[in-house]
């Protein structure tokens, strides 16, 4: 019996994320190259469908895993959340600098999902996904930083926060109810629809 595991592993010189075969009472650390994972072993492995499960033994524990659960993981929306504020940063400094000669700065973020970033309720009104709201917390936390505060003199920046980000996504047109209504698709950025969202977004930016 085996199972595919999703786990650091040292390789070439630097630790690398991949997914690696294990079986019943493999050695974590000599399977990794890691000491990190030094007492940690491969226990019970049990298939079946819906009922897989992975026992991974720990120093004085053990864990039953079933299939996608993960331990000592980084949150994701925790790392999503840091690289947002980053970027927020990293556009006001520019502006700092580029400002002043009339120039303008623009940062795009290419997101996974549609809905983590606009979704609509029942009644077809726009509302927020997560990468939203994390923006606009992040760069009102952002705004107070004395650093930026040329930036935002008399400015409100709980309305700032909400005008400064948009969203723009390759649209797919679908009859609904006898109604021609725009909906939003996720896409990889490699389609005629993606290269016509760029030229949006440059345009309109352009012109704002």
């Amino acid at each position: 019996m085996s199972a595919r595991i999703e786990t650091d592993v040292r390789q070439g010189g630097k630790t690398v994320r991949k997914e690696i075969t294990v079986f019943d009472g493999d050695d974590l650390e000599q399977v990794t190259g890691r000491d990190l994972y030094r007492d940690h072993r491969i226990g019970e492995i049990r298939a079946g469908s819906g009922k897989e499960l992975l026992e991974v033994r720990l120093p004085g524990d053990e864990r039953w895993l079933k299939a996608g659960e993960a331990i000592g993981d980084v949150d994701g929306d925790a790392v999503q959340r840091q690289m947002i504020r980053r970027t927020i940063k990293e556009h006001l400094q520019k502006e700092l600098r580029l400002a002043p000669l009339g120039i303008k700065v623009l940062s795009l973020f290419f997101i996974d999902k549609v809905d983590n970033y606009r979704q609509y309720d029942h009644d077809g009104n726009p509302v927020k996904g997560k990468y939203a709201r994390m923006f606009e917390e992040e760069y009102r936390s952002l705004a107070k930083d004395p650093s930026f505060s040329s930036l935002f003199k008399e400015v409100d920046v709980k309305s700032e926060a909400i005008e400064v980000h948009e969203g723009y996504f390759s649209i797919d047109k679908k009859k609904v109810a006898g109604k021609s209504v725009d909906v939003f698709k996720d896409t990889k950025g490699d389609s005629k629809a993606d290269d016509d969202t760029y030229n949006l977004i440059m345009r309109e930016r352009r012109s704002s």
